[in-house]
């Protein structure tokens, strides 16, 4: 398939997205909410997906310009249509991904490019990166999740300070607050990303799968549902080949070979 803002490649059962618009610190217009959308709803047969930005940034947010900045700053139907029928969709698919997620944040990460990074199951920035929701500046709320995202990551008193008064949190803060799972000097991000994508790529993808759901439902669920959705996730992955060679490698005292099966 043919992409117009993001550029897609595959390197064995690695797929990269790279947000391709530099010029515009990567803003996302709908349509490359779309396009990532579309790469999240046929994988294929790829077993983890690394995004990053191209250029300076990761993605400065929503491209106003793109639906038509009075519209999305009015709210008379541009923003609130670009979320349901764009931006919000990308977002979902991306959470229930059944592979592991990567991003590594090269840049600003403000808006919806906020929400893109913090949707990830491993979010990696760069030590000059930084994470933003702006919206307060200009009478807006945070979206694309954000407001989820942000309150189970870093909990309701740093949720509302990010939300509320606007400010810019560092990537080396971010890793103190648990934002993301790392802060890496700006140089080695891509080789650290590449390095825990290739490692995500060749594991275990059904245990991987289940782990997510499961987390999911820790967050959301109680302790009978959590125990119940562990019991069944074990039964259907201890039925798959990589748990047969897990445990064959286990014995034998070498290190398993997963073929995501």
């Amino acid at each position: 398939m043919s992409y117009q803002t993001i550029r897609v490649d595959h390197d064995g059962p690695l797929l990269t997205i790279t947000l391709n618009r530099p010029e515009r610190l990567n803003a996302m217009p709908p349509q490359m909410a779309d396009e990532i959308g579309q790469v999240f709803y046929d994988l294929g047969d790829a077993r983890a997906v690394l995004i990053t930005g191209e250029g300076k940034g990761f993605c400065s947010g929503a491209d106003l310009s793109a639906r038509g900045e009075s519209s999305a700053l009015t709210g008379k139907g541009g923003s609130h249509e670009a979320l349901i029928n764009h931006y919000n969709p990308a977002i979902s698919h991306l959470i229930r991904a059944d592979v592991p997620v990567i991003c590594a944040v090269n840049g600003p990460a403000a808006g919806v490019g906020c929400s893109l990074a913090l949707a990830a199951d491993f979010t990696l920035a760069g030590k000059s990166a930084y994470f933003l929701q702006a919206f307060v500046n200009i009478g807006l709320v945070p979206d694309g999740g954000s407001t989820w995202l942000l309150a189970r990551a870093i909990g309701r008193a740093r949720a509302t300070r990010m939300m509320m008064l606007g400010e810019k949190i560092g990537a080396e803060q971010a890793e103190e607050w648990g934002l993301i799972y790392k802060c890496v000097d700006d140089a080695a991000l891509m080789d650290e990303a590449h390095a825990l994508a290739d490692k995500l790529a060749n594991g275990p993808t059904l245990a991987y799968a289940k782990m997510k759901r499961n987390i999911a439902t820790a967050l959301d669920g109680d302790l009978p549902q959590v125990l119940l959705a562990e019991a069944e996730a074990q039964f259907l992955a201890g039925k798959s080949a990589d748990a047969k060679e897990g445990g064959k490698a286990f014995l034998e005292k070498r290190k398993a070979e997963f073929t995501g099966k």
